[in-house]
């Protein structure tokens, strides 16, 4: 798979090119969807480079909400205005709230089947599954130094395996991760 470069000329998407996208994300990877918007978005249609697709990861990630509602928002808007963001959220929210409410009914119906509660636990472990290979794949291409590998570590401690507030250790470590980048930079 290729991936735009950053000087290639890539062809502007409209709400329709945007609405269709972003609603084969919303179905194809229903429950894990920033790996198949990644793929889409920097592979299949070159729409955004590596680096511009990170750039905007980072800031989906401090914006409130689901990161990838964010891309999709940020993402339609880039390139078709309001009426492109709304296009893309709405072709990304359309299939996998359909899907939903027919499980919810269907789970109501037959939650108590045992092969269900199973079929549901594998969706999950698949959905978290892609996320982390999703970070493992994007953490490779990353320039890393030792103290970027330590200031992940511990947020990943803190907030996985402590169970602490995001919003705090982000407040605790973004400081000292800008201090440590401005010192480094300085050198």
């Amino acid at each position: 798979m290729d991936i735009a470069s950053d000087d290639e000329v890539r062809a502007r998407p409209d709400s329709r090119a945007l609405f269709l996208a972003f609603l084969k994300v919303g179905v194809t990877g229903f429950g894990g969807v920033m790996p198949f918007a990644h793929r889409m978005l920097v592979h299949k249609e070159r729409w955004l480079t590596e680096r511009e697709f990170m750039n905007l990861l980072a800031l989906c990630q401090f914006l409130p909400g689901p990161n990838i509602v964010n891309l999709s928002i940020i993402v339609g808007r880039q390139f078709d205005g309001p009426r492109g963001a709304c296009a893309a959220f709405t072709g990304l929210i359309l299939m996998p709230m359909v899907i939903i409410l027919i499980l919810g009914a269907l789970y109501g119906t037959f939650g108590h089947v045992g092969f269900i509660k199973g079929a549901f636990g594998g969706v999950a472990s698949a959905a978290a599954g892609l996320v982390i290979a999703m970070a493992v794949r994007i953490g490779s291409s990353i320039r890393t130094s030792a103290w970027q590998m330590v200031i992940a570590a511990i947020v990943f401690v803190l907030v996985a395996l402590l169970r602490l507030p995001l919003v705090w250790v982000l407040a605790g470590t973004v400081p000292i991760a800008l201090l440590i980048a401005a010192r480094e930079k300085k050198s």
